[in-house]
């Protein structure tokens, strides 16, 4: 168990606020990312040139951590690295249930003198068991209570979701954050740790592995300083919860960045990848990996093999589909003399192909016959070789027409939602107009809205479905089943 748990969770559901540092020259970065905040909200300010604009905005401003009168849950310290100690030291003596350093320049940039200050910070916080989350790093948010640690992310209740986050990133933190709820994806609480002086990797995986409100856990990672207790911690979890993991620093020159942005100590891949392996983790490549497989594991649908039924709209797509998948380490099997029965019924053969791939842009005729799509679903369901299911939407030839006539894509969602809704096999749908990238990502949203796993092309679903299908089979076998 992590010390630090009892301490997260008092500053994540805090009640008092303090905002020491905040200045108009950063646009009052702090006190507008925290204008929905539901409980109080002070500013510690000095400077009178600053204070009246601090006022402005609604917030009250005191001279000193001793002047709030109620017991400060959680202080976000923006103020120069040479100031630093002292506001620290404040917070220990006032038993503040955690600091977050905005403050930069410490043991990252090399420099003796910050790495001095870093230890003196690290030193008066062991002295009073002060939580330090930081320094050089963007905090905590929790969407449902107003928390944010930046300007324009959603909160309250509607923000909120089932997805925690960490990262050693205060930029990839805090766009993870912002792209959520683009991506269908709500947040339960996220931390930006940056330097991770006190509490690392490990106690903020720990806190969101016991949070009641987190069913997956997804965080990006430069170094983790505690590697046997991170390794025992993820072990520990995933049997549970999944956890998505994009490491940053994998490659030589990534190595030496890694070193310059938050001082973390470089991991060989190959022995990365073993520790996910021997762990049960998702190790994943960028951002847009991180969120399309995040977006597979809360649609709860795991498959049961890696036997993938495709439908495209014409015979390029299909061919193209189908290598993606094949690529991914899926299989696209030939179905059965049952099904190619069933499917000679009604399949229109000229211009297409019912093997699998589903070459169906003749039976469907762009959404004039969307039954037909319920026919061919109905196949694939009951066809025992196929595990999962995707459709393209041919959307590059597609979207014009549906956006003259939304009927057609309408009566086509409408079977997409209603084959979602029954859980019958895991399904997936690509929908995707380069040409026509707004309305591309409109039908997207409203699929997604729907309940319906959308993506943006073929690989990245086809990596996604095979990383959550690769998990799932182990956390199957784990648990002796």
């Amino acid at each position: 168990m992590s010390r630090w748990r009892t301490a997260l969770e008092r500053a994540f559901e805090a009640q008092t606020v303090a905002v020491v540092g905040d200045k108009m020259m950063n646009g009052f970065l702090w006190l507008r990312a925290l204008q929905n905040f539901s409980g109080k909200l002070y500013s510690v300010q000095i400077d009178p040139n600053e204070i009246p604009a601090i006022e402005a905005l609604g917030v009250l401003n005191v001279l000193s951590l001793d002047a709030i009168p109620e017991p400060i849950d959680y202080v976000i310290v923006a103020v120069p690295r040479t100031v630093a100690p002292r506001v620290v030291a404040d917070c220990g003596r006032l038993h503040v249930g955690a600091a977050m350093l905005f403050t930069a320049g410490f043991s990252e940039t090399g420099d003796p003198e910050g790495l001095r200050l870093e230890q003196e910070i690290g030193r008066i916080a062991a002295q009073n068991g002060l939580l330090i989350v930081g320094p050089n790093c963007m905090g905590l948010a929790n969407p449902s209570r107003g928390l944010c640690n930046f300007p324009g992310q959603n909160t309250g209740a509607a923000a909120a979701g089932p997805c925690g986050f960490f990262g050693q990133s205060g930029t990839h933190t805090i766009t993870s954050i912002l792209r959520a709820p683009v991506e269908g994806v709500g947040i339960s609480k996220a931390v930006s740790f940056g330097n991770a002086i006190v509490a690392d990797a490990v106690d903020y995986l720990d806190y969101l592995a016991h949070d009641d409100e987190t069913k997956v856990i997804a965080g990006y990672v430069e170094g983790v300083r505690r590697g046997r207790e991170f390794f025992e911690t993820l072990r520990a979890t995933t049997p549970h919860k999944p956890v998505v993991l994009w490491k940053g620093g994998l490659t030589e020159a990534g190595q030496r960045a890694i070193f310059s942005h938050t001082a973390a100590l470089a991991t060989p891949e190959a022995v990365w990848t073993g520790m996910l392996r021997q762990a049960g983790a998702i190790g994943v490549d960028s951002q847009d990996e991180l969120f399309d497989v995040t977006r597979v594991l809360l649609a709860d649908m795991p498959a049961q093999g890696i036997g993938a039924g495709l439908i495209a709209m014409t015979g390029g797509p299909s061919v193209a589909l189908t290598d993606a998948f094949c690529r991914a380490g899926l299989r696209v099997p030939l179905l059965s003399d049952e099904s190619y029965k069933t499917l000679s019924e009604f399949f229109q053969v000229v211009g297409g192909s019912f093997r699998n791939p589903l070459d169906a842009g003749g039976t469907i005729a762009m959404g004039l016959r969307s039954d037909n799509l319920g026919r061919l679903l109905d196949v694939l369901n009951t066809d025992t070789a196929i595990d999962l299911v995707t459709v393209d939407l041919g959307l590059g030839l597609a979207i014009d027409r549906w956006l003259e006539y939304p009927q057609l894509a309408a009566a086509l969602t409408d079977i997409l939602e209603d084959y979602s809704r029954r859980r019958i096999k895991p399904l997936s749908v690509i929908a995707d107009a380069p040409q026509r990238p707004v309305e591309s990502a409109r039908l997207r949203d409203d699929l997604r809205r729907r309940g319906v796993l959308t993506f943006a092309s073929a690989p990245r679903a086809a990596r996604a479905l095979r990383l959550t299908t690769d998990y799932y089979t182990w956390r199957h076998e784990a648990a002796g089943l």
